[in-house]
């Protein structure tokens, strides 16, 4: 069975669990991406939501990628870290007040903003700021990213943007305000999306609505933010490290039909850092069943949730036994039904003590990680450092 390239030998003086950072891999899919990007002039901001681990956004912003926050929290660490506050977007469907003037002392490049109200709030807030705020409107262009209905966000039936058919009198509603300036149009569908097709039929209805709006004698938007959402492979890691960013943006230069001086940003999180992560963990107990038997890991769904709360799929590998492979179901320690990685699981025959690697574990692990059942959040280790 193959393996990822991990320095074993030193994994075993270390507590567990702990996340394990191939910088080598990141870097590499940092260096694509922005490739591929460049092809089109197109402009890359990292969801930051996906991981935010500081040495991770370090090696990101030295990458000359910008950054796609969702909270204050988020804002402050990009902005600590150095990223440049004018390639910074700040997006959310519930931002406070206080999260909106963390964005304006810092005059960020932009605000998705999610609603009219929200556009009242950012205007007067701004107006005591004496500042003026760029702002692009997020809508909901009702468009099925057929991914898991937990990360879908571009339907009706979801919480997140204004819907296409009320973005032109929003539009209206924007040129009443004297403090914020309408420069973009948003657009985020869902994650892990695998259905190319998918984005092929955004670029439809985006180009559809700018039809429409230059027919209403709108202004053109300076520049189209199609979110992200590009899936990457959990099930080979090794084989397939690097997701499909040529074939993604070639089918925005394809599709999308921008007017002229427009630009496109987009806003990968996962694609950009999953495969880079993996969750290693030792084996506590092997425990038989009458008709199955359970690998007890010491790492829980405090530690990777996405299983649990998506029913997420996660390559696992035994690194350390090079025994013949049996079935397991592998499960932590936590006293909840849900706290499994995977089951029916192919490993090396397994025992006490052995290593065991969960992984495309960069994305949405250690940023969701908690301290229920009061476990430490797990550390994290650069392949640098070793």
């Amino acid at each position: 069975m193959p393996k990822g390239n991990f320095p074993i030998e030193k994994f075993k003086n270390l507590n567990t669990p702990f996340y394990y950072y191939d910088t080598t891999l990141l870097r590499e899919t940092l260096e694509v991406a922005q490739s591929e990007a460049s092809k089109y002039g197109y402009h890359i901001h990292y969801a930051i939501k996906a991981n935010a681990n500081k040495k991770l956004l370090d090696i990101i912003k030295q990458a000359g990628i910008g950054l796609d926050c969702v909270s204050g929290g988020e804002l402050k660490a990009g902005i600590e870290v150095g990223f440049s506050p004018d390639r910074i977007m700040f997006a959310g469907v519930g931002k406070t007040d206080d999260e909106i003037n963390i964005a304006l002392d810092n005059n960020i490049g932009c605000f998705n903003v999610e609603s009219v109200q929200e556009l009242e709030i950012i205007n007067s807030l701004a107006i005591a700021k004496g500042k003026t705020a760029n702002i692009a409107l997020r809508a909901n262009p009702n468009v099925d990213a057929h991914t898991h209905a937990k990360i879908t966000t571009g339907t009706y039936e979801d919480k997140f943007g204004i819907n296409i058919e009320l973005l032109p009198e929003a539009i209206k509603t924007v040129r009443l305000f004297k403090n914020i300036k309408l420069v973009g149009l948003h657009f985020h569908i869902g994650s892990q999306i695998t259905d190319i097709s998918t984005f092929e039929d955004l670029c439809v209805c985006i180009n559809e609505l700018q039809d429409e709006l230059e027919a209403s004698g709108e202004a053109t938007v300076q520049h189209i933010n199609i979110g992200g959402g590009l899936a990457i492979n959990y099930e080979h890691p090794n084989h397939l490290p690097v997701p499909d960013f040529e074939t993604y943006f070639r089918v925005f230069n394809k599709h999308l039909k921008l007017r002229k001086g427009q630009h496109l940003h987009c806003e990968p999180g996962r694609a950009l850092v999953a495969q880079s992560g993996t969750l290693i963990t030792r084996v506590l107990y092997v425990k038989k069943g009458i008709t199955k038997q359970f690998a007890v890991v010491d790492a829980g769904f405090s530690d990777l949730i996405r299983p649990a709360m998506y029913d997420a799929y996660h390559r696992i590998e035994n690194i350390t036994s090079e025994d013949t492979p049996d079935v397991y179901d592998v499960v932590g320690p936590i006293c909840e039904s849900s706290d499994v990685f995977g089951k029916e699981r192919k490993l090396n025959c397994t025992k006490r003590g052995d290593l065991i690697a969960i992984r495309s574990a960069g994305a949405y692990g250690e940023s969701m990680a908690s301290q229920y059942n009061l476990r430490p959040l797990p550390k994290s280790y650069m392949s640098e450092e070793f």
